[in-house]
């Protein structure tokens, strides 16, 4: 049987070169920046025309300049595995209130695009905005708006009014906590990975990171903890806590060995390093949703309880604490 187009059509994907890519050859650029793919893998690529450059066709070694647009039709790209089974907990004419599970991506990146959480609403309900964003490995409550002019309401300051996580980390976190500082680039060779610090950094880039945490319930070295985000940044809760010396338990990049998340991208984690990880994925939750709904003015607020194995890890944590 001949197989139905996708209704949301083809994927392409465009990537704008940067400062940190300007200079660079374009296989090179490609093998460090979409890994799931070699450089020779790459040059495959590059010589069957699916990739131009300034919507031209260019050789593997062409030099790349600031500014440069790289554009790649990848057909029908084979896809990791993902959990699919999303579920939507309110629905109306202007807006969707999701609660993803825990091995989803979001938005099209890497090898993920149909197998994202993106085109699945797409293809249910056509045009969708996400409001507020959450790691492929991080479950719980997501708001998407169903047109543009939903999401510049739902985006103007104040709409959203609380966004509240639950994390299982590493260690007897304190009573309370509020961390209000600012987040950096880590350095190293994760260019994504990111360092908190109370201090404001003397040199950019950095932006500002406040989280209010309190502990929830504490056994057997890890603690639940609650976070309320004051900003919205990138990576703010995990690469917070894991400044504070309480990592996320489950987190390759932010947890006790970044090397875990190598080992991951090549599907190279051992029996130990799972076992060290505790969880399959972080366990980072996002447990409460309030926003003003733009069409009736009304606030409206959601909860979602932790997954079953998250709620299950926190029982034998208070059982492990009440025989201690």
């Amino acid at each position: 049987m001949k197989a139905l187009p996708d209704p949301v059509g083809p994927r392409i994907i465009r990537t704008a070169v940067d400062w940190s890519g300007a200079g660079t050859v374009l296989a090179d650029y490609l093998a460090g920046r979409f890994t799931y793919r070699s450089r020779a893998e790459w040059c495959e690529r590059i010589e069957t025309g699916e990739i131009t450059v300034n919507d031209r066709p260019a050789p593997p070694e062409v030099i790349l300049n600031l500014h440069d647009v790289i554009e790649y039709r990848p057909g029908d790209l084979p896809e990791p595995s993902a959990e699919l089974d999303y579920r939507v907990v309110f629905e109306s004419p202007e807006l969707l209130v999701i609660d993803k599970p825990g091995n989803l991506c979001v938005h099209p990146a890497g090898p993920f695009f149909r197998h994202t959480l993106w085109h699945l609403l797409r293809v249910r309900y056509g045009e969708v905005h996400f409001i507020n964003r959450l790691d492929r490995e991080t479950s719980g409550l997501l708001l998407a708006a169903r047109s543009a002019a939903a999401a510049k309401l739902l985006s103007r300051g104040g709409q959203v009014r609380a966004k509240i996580y639950q994390a299982i980390v590493h260690g007897d976190f304190p009573e309370a906590l509020d961390a209000e500082g600012f987040l950096r680039p880590a350095g190293g060779i994760i260019r994504k990975k990111r360092c908190f610090t109370f201090k404001m950094p003397e040199n950019p880039p950095f932006e500002s990171a406040v989280t209010k945490f309190v502990r929830l319930r504490r056994g057997g070295g890890f603690s639940l903890v609650r976070a309320e985000l004051g900003t919205g940044r990138m990576h703010q809760i995990r690469a917070t806590l894991a400044a504070l010396g309480y990592p996320v338990a489950g987190d390759k990049l932010y947890g006790p060995d970044e090397r875990f998340y190598l080992k991951q991208r090549g599907d190279e984690l051992t029996a130990a390093d799972r076992e060290r990880l505790i969880f399959s994925r972080q366990a980072l939750h996002s447990a409460e949703l309030e926003f003003r709904d733009p069409a009736s003015g009304e606030v409206r607020r959601f909860r979602s309880p932790l997954p079953a194995e998250l709620a299950d890890f926190v029982n034998r944590m208070e059982r492990t604490c009440a025989h201690g």
